[in-house]
């Protein structure tokens, strides 16, 4: 499955900034910050990660819906459904 250009893009944008957050994290962890400072940085990686891969199992199913690939047998309802849960 092939994501749009448009959604890689903002993908790629939460991914990065998931990861700077994370790195945050670390830090504040190393530094000894508060349990409450750093969980609440932890939730917010966490979202991040999610939004990307709704993110790109929504273009996804767009796709598969459209069956834009035809190198490839577009994906079952079974298989989406299994593919977003996945992230739940």
């Amino acid at each position: 499955m092939k994501v749009d250009d448009a959604a890689v893009s903002s993908v790629l944008n939460r991914l990065r900034r998931a990861q700077g957050q994370l790195a945050g994290v670390i830090a504040m962890i190393e530094a000894g910050r508060d349990c409450k400072d750093v969980v609440t940085q932890l939730a917010a990686v966490s979202k991040a990660l999610d939004r990307a891969g709704f993110k790109i199992v929504a273009s996804g199913m767009r796709q598969c819906m459209n069956n834009a690939d035809e190198t490839q047998a577009p994906m079952t309802e079974e298989e989406l459904e299994k593919l977003f849960l996945a992230l739940a």
